[in-house]
């Protein structure tokens, strides 16, 4: 398959329209057959769910040419899984694991040429959704919903590439104790706006949230989960005490990764905001970015909180860990059985 004539390179992370995407409806109590569509529009009535009481979800992964030409996807089927549980605590009709993996196939193979080459530095990005398109007035679920998957290709997620960045503690919350914190929701993600254009303006790569219920333990940032590492190359990641904390897949692969390939020693717990100057680095991990180094973080006092990798290198074990895990996504390293899943 010959590839689009694109400066690969240049790619920054943004929409881009591709050749096909992937549509199905929920009507009448089930999923029709669905199938590509070249139509890059959404027509809907005004009075659907999705615009009254924000019944959507979503996720995100990535494609990638492997060294050897395949066409390769990262875990689908995690994917696939969150969306289901997503779906289900929002009250929409969860789109089954086998075809959403299926779909996911579909999207990819259909657009192939699009799919950035191998070395470039960029991948395909793929973001399924699903929306409710039935007509609500009154609060309750919708009865017709369509479940689409767009492609892009897109080029790192930071324009400044894979450097440190620095971060702000929030004032605002981003997640309520018990709510919908652990999902992939849109709702999640337009409470953290107003809090990143703040912290955009101020210099600030994004935020770091804190837990709502106490202001004592890290959360997220705007879009990805935390790593620390301490000084005796322990790697810590945080949990939340009231499952606020959304499961990133790029987060449970990295503590396998870390744990079983690195032979690092892990430790999965709550992380107090006041202990994070004992740590030597700090990372923020998700699809997009993979690990984006943090240098520094600024708490609501102003005091800066910089780790012993600082603002001017990427610490050793965040390195090595995004290293380990972009080299199983794009074929050149062997991963763990099922990872890797190959397109065409």
């Amino acid at each position: 398959m010959e590839k689009k004539d694109i400066d690969w390179g240049a790619l920054s992370f943004a929409y881009l329209h591709t050749d096909y995407s992937y549509v199905s409806n929920y009507q009448d109590g089930a999923w029709d057959e669905g199938g590509l569509t070249p139509d890059h529009t959404i027509v809907m009535s005004e009075c659907a769910g999705l615009l009254h009481y924000c019944q959507e979800v979503f996720e995100g992964l990535k494609a990638y040419t492997a060294k050897d030409g395949r066409i390769v996807c990262f875990r689908p089927a995690m994917n696939a899984q969150r969306m289901y549980d997503s779906a289900q605590r929002l009250c929409m009709p969860p789109f089954p694991v086998e075809r959403f993996v299926d779909a996911v196939r579909q999207v990819i193979a259909a657009n192939a040429a699009w799919v950035p080459p191998f070395g470039s530095g960029a991948a395909l990005y793929i973001r399924p959704f699903m929306i409710a398109t039935g007509d609500v007035i009154g609060v309750k679920p919708a009865l017709e919903y369509q479940f689409r998957i767009l492609v892009t290709p897109v080029g790192p997620y930071y324009k400044g590439g894979v450097k440190p960045v620095a971060l702000k503690v929030s004032e605002y919350d981003r997640a309520a104790p018990r709510g919908t914190g652990n999902i992939k929701a849109g709702l999640n993600y337009a409470m953290s706006l107003y809090p990143s254009v703040e912290a955009h303006a101020e210099g600030y790569a994004d935020n770091m949230f804190l837990d709502s219920q106490t202001r004592t333990y890290v959360e997220e940032s705007g879009g990805a989960n935390f790593l620390f590492v301490d000084k005796d190359g322990t790697l810590v990641v945080p949990q939340s005490l009231t499952d606020s904390i959304l499961p990133s897949i790029t987060r449970r692969s990295l503590v396998t990764v870390a744990a079983e390939m690195l032979g690092m020693k892990v430790e999965e717990r709550p992380v107090r905001f006041d202990e994070i100057d004992a740590f030597a680095e700090c990372g923020m991990c998700g699809t997009a970015a993979v690990i984006s180094p943090v240098g520094k973080v600024v708490d609501t006092e102003g005091v800066e909180h910089v780790f012993a990798s600082g603002m001017e290198h990427v610490g050793p074990v965040m390195e090595k860990l995004r290293a380990t895990l972009t080299g199983i996504q794009t074929g050149e390293i062997e991963g763990p059985a099922g990872w890797v899943v190959e397109v065409a």
